[in-house]
């Protein structure tokens, strides 16, 4: 079976998928990658199943080589990455040759970025999941000198292509549900959390990330006691001081803060995506204005694929040119003269 060859990483490399469903009630998060629109455009690019695994790189990536030859592709954050030095471009498919190095270093824009494989990763699975969950000891972060298995790519010499990605590495509005708890707060206070500009604060990971902003904090009304309940990423759960967190890919699966909202899936990515500083703003939505926006996972990726493009490049950026069939038959050269 081909290998991954891992010669350096950063430190928050790990492999992931779509996570664990249906493990809840025994107190395991689904998990999976923190921003799973990313594998999704993966899949669209790379012609592969979505549930396939790959490296989830929080800030930073590493240095990786193959050794088979294998199409790779680099989604979700843009990062900056060199293959044998010459320049990878985000959101389209690369063919990485046996022993080629493939550097990706840090992000410029969002914070995990997804290199995915044709074939993906073959790790054993854990309760039918290769997605590292490190708060529950399952997998790990990857090391120099790790060895991981890949699937085959079955087209290796397929011609490149790209998509344009959905934009959520600059943040922006994102769209609130309201949740169990939400009558609890003052019809005031949800107005001002929803006039209030946010910052993502640098305290977050993959449980979930905070949001600083000026002003008092956002408290319930005579502050009553709440029984724990069921807790999901997108909630956005208040700390004692009325500090807002959004919960994300590896939170709790129960809690007795109060959440004064939920996040809708479509623009929990740009939760996730959010660099420190970046500004975030909420939109109330109604329950029904939000299940409108939801999405089946096939009708997503079949939008991604529709969204997939051959790939034009100038001959003179193409490093082996000689190395294509660029002329298929022989003529006499008097073709257009025949009858």
């Amino acid at each position: 079976m081909p290998a991954l060859q891992v010669h350096s990483a950063g430190p928050g490399v790990t492999v992931q998928d779509l996570g664990r469903p249906g493990w809840t009630a025994q107190g395991l998060p689904r998990g999976g990658a923190a921003d799973r629109l990313a594998l999704f455009e993966a899949a669209a690019l790379l012609v592969s199943d979505p549930t396939n695994a790959l490296l989830e790189m929080m800030g930073f990536g590493g240095v990786f080589s193959a050794d088979h030859d294998t199409r790779f592709a680099l989604t979700g954050a843009d990062m900056q990455a060199s293959m044998d030095g010459a320049p990878v471009a985000p959101n389209t498919t690369h063919l990485l040759r046996t022993g080629q190095r493939l550097t990706i270093g840090g992000a410029r824009r969002g914070v995990f970025g997804y290199l995915a494989f044709a074939g993906g990763i073959q790790t054993a699975p854990v309760m039918d999941s290769r997605a590292a969950h490190l708060t529950a000891g399952i997998g790990g972060r990857l090391q120099e000198g790790d060895s991981l298995p890949l699937g085959r790519d079955t087209d290796p010499l397929a011609g490149p292509c790209r998509i344009a990605p959905l934009d959520r590495l600059a943040g922006g509005n994102i769209r609130l549900m309201p949740g169990p708890q939400t009558g609890f707060f003052a019809s005031e206070t949800l107005d001002r959390f929803a006039s209030t500009a946010f910052q993502r604060s640098t305290r977050g990971n993959r449980q979930g990330v905070r949001l600083d902003h000026d002003g008092a904090g956002f408290m319930m009304d005579g502050q009553p006691n709440i029984v724990s309940d069921l807790v999901l990423p997108g909630d956005v759960q208040m700390a004692g001081d009325g500090v807002p967190y959004v919960l994300l890919a590896e939170c709790q699966t129960i809690g007795g803060y109060p959440r004064i909202g939920t996040v809708i899936p479509a623009d929990l990515p740009k939760v996730a995506q959010a660099m420190p500083g970046v500004s975030l703003q909420f939109q109330w939505l109604t329950v029904d204005e939000a299940d409108a926006t939801a999405q089946t996972d096939a009708t997503l990726l079949r939008d991604l694929k529709q969204n997939r493009q051959p790939l034009v490049r100038d001959p003179h950026d193409i490093a082996d040119l000689l190395g294509y069939q660029l002329i298929s038959g022989a003529t006499r050269g008097d073709d257009l003269e025949r009858p």
